[in-house]
C-alpha cells in the first residue's frame, strides 16, 4: 500500500522525519476516531450532513494525513531526559 493523496513528499515537508510523520498521524487519527465514536449522536444533530458523510466515509488516518498536508496539525519536539 502506498500513500497517493496527499503525496508523501508534501507530508514529509511538514515534519522533520518519516518517524515523526508516523507518530503525529497516528496520534491525530486516534483523536479523530475518538471524536467520531464519542460524539456521534451529537454530531448527527449539529453537523451538516456533508461533514458527517466525509467523516464516516474517510478513514481517520487518511483524514489525519490530509490535515498534516494542509498544515492544520502541528507538533512540538520535546527533549527527553535521557543521555
Amino acid at each position: 500500500m502506498s500513500v497517493i493523496k496527499p503525496e508523501i513528499d508534501v507530508l514529509l515537508s511538514k515534519v522533520d522525519s518519516k518517524y515523526t510523520l508516523c507518530i503525529v498521524s497516528a496520534k491525530r487519527a486516534r483523536q479523530i476516531n475518538g471524536m467520531i465514536h464519542g460524539v456521534r449522536d451529537q454530531a448527527l444533530l449539529t453537523m451538516p450532513t456533508s461533514e458527517i458523510a466525509k467523516l464516516t466515509s474517510t478513514k481517520p488516518l487518511s483524514l489525519a494525513m490530509e490535515e498534516i498536508a494542509q498544515g492544520d496539525v502541528s507538533y512540538e519536539r520535546v527533549k527527553d531526559g535521557y543521555k
